[in-house]
């Protein structure tokens, strides 16, 4: 039995966030009961890279169950009421309001499903000068200052995933777990909101410390680090590059003695502290670059490793699906999908003994008909 089996969770969403947040309930056990707008959840045309799908789509949608409502209508915005009268846990994140003028506000909610746990997932909130700006990742990512300390000193750069969607995501998935677990001790539900701007923000926690405390905002670094030397990719004398990260002085002596085998450079007054190696970096650079162009990519990885050194390769998307790690652990599962079976990851816990569910991702209302024979038989009053 998967530990949120029997809850239902009724989720008006689209695109990203919300998506994300249901689809790791859907993961536990909930049934998750997806309200799409008769053309679908947008997310369903972002692109046609899966099969014909699109990859965020597949990426956020398994598990779930979905019906088309047209909620501008009377007669679904009833289907609604009684859809949220046999549920656990509503998630919405429409535009700001947007929810409430059509009923299904979480002051409303409540007062009439006093078990119901409700959360609104927006941009920036539910008040303030920004509450009705609108917020994509890129645009959340720029406000909270993310895009000024990402990419090269010559020029600023998203990140490659959604990574202010991600965030609130995450942080309403383990909102509605908290106030699951708060109603098995009261008895009530509650209502929470989160916004994708907070969200990132307490992400931001390391460079807003860094800043307004130590006077200056980090460095763009590319695949640097603005504040841990040496830390990133350096040549190798077979033209790879070898990704590495000295945490501590202990790991720097070794570094410079086993690696180098330099061991002088670990007094030199230029690196014999982090703070001064990162002064120094372009300097720091050219000295492991000097030693490493005589040894290849390989040579040095197995230097690395032999003294504890962290390091990496940097791995296309093609080199990451055949990972040997994901294949020692059997990270991989079939999931079945309107395309037919794709290939997806487990969920990242791993329960010994237990068997993450992995049902299909649904077509546009594909489960409209069945919901609404079981909803045929729900009475209208309000539930207790």
């Amino acid at each position: 039995m998967l530990p949120l089996e029997g809850v239902t969770v009724v989720s008006l969403e689209q695109a990203v966030a919300a998506p994300f947040a249901t689809r790791q309930l859907a993961d536990l056990g909930a049934r998750v009961i997806k309200v799409e707008r008769p053309t679908g959840d947008f997310a369903r045309g972002y692109d046609t890279s899966v099969k014909g799908l699109a990859s965020h789509f597949v990426w956020l949608n398994r598990n779930k169950e979905s019906i088309a409502l047209d909620l501008k209508e009377l007669a679904d915005r009833l289907i609604m009421d009684k859809l949220l009268s046999t549920a656990d846990v509503f998630v919405q994140n429409l535009a700001p309001g947007a929810a409430a003028r059509l009923g299904f506000g979480a002051a409303e909610l409540t007062a009439k499903h006093p078990r119901l746990i409700v959360c609104d997932l927006s941009g920036y909130g539910s008040s303030g000068p920004y509450r009705d700006k609108k917020a994509y990742d890129l645009l959340i990512q720029c406000e909270t200052g993310l895009v000024s300390i990402t990419g090269s000193e010559a020029e600023p750069a998203k990140t490659g995933i959604s990574t202010a969607d991600i965030a609130g995501g995450m942080y309403a998935y383990s909102g509605v777990l908290t106030a699951l677990y708060e109603r098995e001790r009261t008895g009530k539900g509650t209502a929470f909101e989160v916004s994708l701007f907070d969200a990132l923000g307490e992400w931001m926690g390391f460079p807003y410390y860094y800043a307004e405390y130590g006077g200056t905002a980090p460095k763009r670094a590319g695949a640097r680090h603005a504040a841990i030397a040496p830390y990133g990719p350096f040549a190798a004398g077979d033209g790879a590059q070898v990704f590495l990260g000295v945490q501590n002085e202990r790991e720097w002596v070794k570094f410079c003695e086993q690696v180098l085998g330099r061991p002088e450079l670990a007094a030199d007054p230029r690196f014999d502290a982090n703070p001064k190696r990162v002064e120094n970096v372009a300097e720091l650079k050219a000295v492991v670059e000097a030693v490493f162009a005589k040894l290849s990519s390989a040579d040095i990885e197995a230097r690395l490793e032999e003294v504890g050194i962290a390091n990496a390769r940097m791995r296309t998307m093609a080199e990451f699906a055949e990972h040997p790690q994901l294949a020692a652990r059997d990270r991989w599962r079939e999931v079945d999908s309107p395309a037919g079976p794709l290939r997806t990851l487990l969920p990242p816990v791993t329960v010994a003994g237990r068997e993450p569910r992995m049902d299909p991702i649904p077509e546009v209302g594909q489960h409209t008909s069945a919901i609404l024979a079981e909803l045929a038989d729900v009475d209208d009053a309000p539930s207790d």
